[in-house]
C-alpha cells in the first residue's frame, strides 16, 4: 500500500496564526501570553492558598518556605506528612474548564532524594474516586516536568493534579497551568471507518479523560465506528467496593455490586452517536482488585472457595449486563471480551497468587487451580449478555505458537457440547522496529491469523498498535503496518472489527513509541496514508472539493431580518482567523462577547459559543462550509 494523495487545506491558516503571534490554537504553538496561563506560581509571594493536602485526616502541613527554592528563594511544602500518598494537591475543576485539554508544568524535589509521583485524581458521577499516575520524577535534587496533558469531562468533580511519594517533604517551584494548542482533525482525508466499510467495522479504544476534548470526539467521529472503554468497564473500574462491603455486613458477600458511572461519559458519547460499542472485560486477571477474591469482600481475608466464587462470577457478570440494559439499552455492545490474558507465552496457564506478587500470577488460578473458571464465565455470559452480543476470548502475544495452539484448543473443547465462545480477540500489541527487527514478523502474525481464522469462530482485531523508537522510523512502521492490515483484509470474511487501542500517539499507553495512525496534533500519520492505499476510497463530497471564494455577506434567506456575518467574532465586518482564535479565548473565558459578537459567532445558534462553533467558522474558511450554510443547527 502507498500514500493517498491530499490536499493540507489548513497549513496557510496555521501560518497566519503562528505569524499573528496569537494564543496557541488550531495546532499553533505560538509564545503563550498571560492569557493563556490560569494559574502560576514561584511562591515568591508566600501564597499556597491554591493547594491542599491529600486525606481527610492527614497530618501534613502546606506552606511556602526558604527551605529550598529552585528559582528565586521561595517554594511550596508539604511536611509532616504520615503516609506516601499524602502531598500537596491543586485542584483543577475550579478554575479550568471541562472538554479541554491543559499543560502542567513544575519542578519537585524530595527532602533527601526525590522519588516522587505526579498523580490525577477525581470523583465519577456516581462518587466513586478515580486516580492515575502521570508521570515518575526521580533523581538527586530538583526535577521537572513538562507539558503534562490534563483534561476533564462534565461529570467529572474533585479534579485534582498532586505530588505523592517518599516519606519525607515535598517541595514543589514554578508550577503552571496553561491552556494547551487546539487541534483538529484533518477535514480533507476519508474516514478509515468509510475506507474499510465493505471489510470491517474499524474502532478505537478511549478513556474518559481522552475522549474529553471536543477535538477528540471530532477524531473518533470522523474515523471511527465502534469504540471500546480503555478502562472504564474493567473490573476495577465498575466494582463498587462501598456497595459490596455494605452487602457482606448484612451477611451476603455473594452479590458484588457493580456501577457504570466510570464509564458514563463514553457510553453517553456513543448512544448521542450511535456508535456500537465493544466490551471489555468481564474476567481478568489484572486490574481486578484482590478483595474480590477474598472473603467478606476483606482483602487481608482468606481466599473464597471455588464454589463461592462461582456464585459471586455469576452474579457478577449478571450484575453488569443488568446495569446496560437498565442504563445502556439502547446502545449497540455488539461485542465483549469475557475472558482476557489467561495464557502465558509457552502455552500454560498463569501461576496462582496476586497481581502484586508477580504479574505471571491469577488470583482465579489461585482458587481453581487451573483455568476450569474460563467455560463457566461463558457459560453465565451467555445466559446474560444482550441479544446479538458477541462474547469473545481475547489475549496478547497471541502469535506465539504455543500460545495460540493453547487457545485454539481451549476454545474447541469449552465449544464441544455448545457454542459459547463466539469468537477470538487478537489484542495485537506490535513493534514495527525497523524492517526485518519488527516483531513479530509480519509472516509470523499472519500464521497465527490464518490458524485463528481455520477455527470458523469470529476473529477479531481488538486493541492494534504498533510501535517504533523514534519519528525517524515513521515510514518503516507504516510499511509494517500496510504488512499487517494486507494480512488481515485477506480473511475479511472471517474477521468483523479491527480497533486500534487509542487515538493519538500521546494519549497512548505506549506514548513514548508512536505507536498510532494519528499525531497529537490529530494529523494523519504515513501509516494512516500506507493502509488506506490500494483500498476503493469514496470520492469526496462536493463540498469538501469547492475552492471557490466563500460569500462572506450572502444573507438572502433573510431578508426580512438584519443580516448576519457567520463567524465575525470581532465584529470587523470580516470572517477570518482572527475569528476563530477569538471564538477560542471566548470559549476558555479569557475574553468577553459583545451580543452582536455572540450572534455572529454562534452559528449552530446553541445560545453559547463552543469548540464546535470555531471548527465550523474553520470549515468556512478552508472553503468547506459557506456563509448559506449557517445557521448549522445543535444537535
Amino acid at each position: 500500500m502507498g500514500k493517498f494523495s491530499t490536499k493540507r487545506l489548513l497549513a496557510g491558516l496555521l501560518a497566519m496564526t503562528c505569524a499573528a503571534g496569537t494564543m496557541p490554537v488550531l495546532g499553533v504553538t505560538a509564545e503563550a501570553p498571560p492569557d493563556n496561563i490560569v494559574y502560576w506560581s514561584d511562591f515568591e509571594d508566600g501564597d499556597a492558598s491554591a493547594w491542599t493536602n491529600r486525606g481527610a485526616n492527614d497530618t501534613t502541613v502546606i506552606s511556602v518556605n526558604e527551605d529550598n527554592a529552585v528559582s528565586g528563594s521561595k517554594a511550596l511544602c508539604a511536611s509532616e506528612r504520615s503516609k506516601t500518598w499524602n502531598g500537596p494537591a491543586f485542584r483543577l475543576d475550579d478554575k479550568c474548564k471541562p472538554n479541554m485539554t491543559y499543560l502542567i508544568s513544575a519542578k519537585a524535589m524530595g527532602q533527601y532524594y526525590t522519588s516522587l509521583t505526579v498523580s490525577f485524581q477525581y470523583t465519577d458521577p456516581a462518587g466513586e474516586q478515580h486516580y492515575e499516575n502521570l508521570t515518575n520524577l526521580n533523581g538527586a535534587g530538583w526535577q521537572e516536568f513538562n507539558d503534562l496533558k490534563v483534561s476533564y469531562t462534565d461529570g467529572m468533580t474533585d479534579v485534582y493534579v498532586y505530588f505523592e511519594g517518599g516519606s519525607d517533604n515535598i517541595y514543589v517551584d514554578d508550577f503552571l497551568v496553561e491552556i494547551a494548542p487546539v487541534y483538529y482533525p484533518q477535514a480533507d482525508i476519508p474516514g478509515l471507518k468509510d475506507v474499510y466499510a465493505d471489510y470491517f467495522k474499524i474502532g478505537t479504544a478511549t478513556t474518559v479523560k481522552e475522549l474529553a476534548p471536543e477535538s477528540t470526539k471530532e477524531l473518533v467521529l470522523k474515523h471511527f465506528n465502534s469504540i471500546t472503554p480503555g478502562n472504564e468497564l474493567k473490573p476495577d473500574a465498575i466494582l463498587d467496593k462501598n456497595a459490596c462491603l455494605a452487602m457482606a455486613e448484612s451477611g451476603d458477600d455473594e452479590n458484588p455490586q457493580v456501577s457504570l458511572a466510570s464509564a458514563k461519559s463514553i457510553l453517553d458519547f456513543a448512544r448521542e452517536n450511535n456508535i456500537p460499542v465493544r466490551g471489555h472485560v468481564l474476567v481478568w486477571h489484572q486490574q481486578t482488585p484482590t478483595w474480590f477474591f477474598k472473603e467478606n469482600y476483606d482483602e487481608n481475608g482468606e481466599w473464597v472457595s471455588k464454589e463461592k466464587m462461582l456464585v459471586r462470577m455469576e452474579n457478577y457478570i449478571k450484575n453488569v449486563f443488568a446495569a446496560i440494559e437498565k442504563d445502556y439499552s439502547d446502545v449497540n455492545f455488539y461485542a465483549f471480551d469475557v475472558v482476557n490474558e489467561c495464557w502465558l507465552d509457552d502455552g500454560n496457564y498463569r501461576t496462582p497468587g496476586t497481581q502484586e506478587d508477580g504479574s505471571a500470577n491469577s488470583p482465579w488460578v489461585q482458587i481453581f487451580g487451573d483455568n476450569s473458571f474460563i467455560k463457566p464465565a461463558f457459560e453465565f455470559a451467555k445466559k446474560y449478555a444482550p441479544e446479538g452480543c458477541k462474547l469473545y476470548y481475547n489475549d496478547f502475544n497471541e502469535y506465539m505458537p504455543q500460545k495460540t495452539d493453547a487457545i485454539i484448543k481451549m476454545v474447541e473443547e469449552i465449544n464441544a457440547d455448545g457454542h459459547y465462545i463466539d469468537g477470538i480477540g487478537m489484542q495485537s500489541h506490535l513493534d514495527a522496529r525497523s524492517g526485518s527487527d519488527a516483531f513479530p514478523a509480519v509472516n509470523v502474525y499472519k500464521k497465527a491469523l490464518d490458524k485463528f481464522c481455520e477455527t470458523g469462530l469470529d476473529v477479531q482485531v481488538t486493541e492494534l498498535d504498533a510501535t517504533v523508537n523514534d519519528a525517524d522510523h515513521f515510514e518503516e512502521q507504516a510499511q509494517y503496518y500496510s504488512d499487517i492490515m494486507d494480512a488481515i483484509v485477506e480473511h475479511k470474511d472471517q474477521i468483523s472489527s479491527v480497533v486500534f487501542w487509542g487515538t493519538t500517539d500521546d494519549q497512548s499507553w505506549r506514548a513514548s513509541k508512536y505507536p498510532l495512525l494519528f499525531n497529537e496534533d490529530y494529523t494523519a500519520k504515513p501509516s494512516y496514508y500506507s493502509i488506506i492505499d490500494g483500498i476503493d476510497i469514496p470520492e469526496p463530497s462536493e463540498s469538501q472539493t469547492e475552492q471557490s471564494e466563500p460569500d462572506m455577506t450572502d444573507n438572502s434567506d433573510n431578508t426580512d431580518e438584519e443580516q448576519i456575518l457567520w463567524g465575525d467574532a470581532n465584529e470587523d465586518g470580516e470572517v477570518d482567523i482572527a475569528d476563530v482564535v477569538r471564538m477560542n479565548r471566548i470559549y476558555v473565558g479569557v475574553d468577553e462577547v459583545t451580543t452582536q459578537g455572540l450572534t455572529n459567532a454562534d452559528v449552530d445558534q446553541s445560545g453559547k459559543i463552543e469548540l464546535s462553533d470555531s471548527m465550523n467558522v474553520l470549515k468556512l474558511l478552508v472553503h468547506l462550509l459557506e456563509q448559506s450554510d449557517f445557521p448549522i443547527k445543535a444537535e
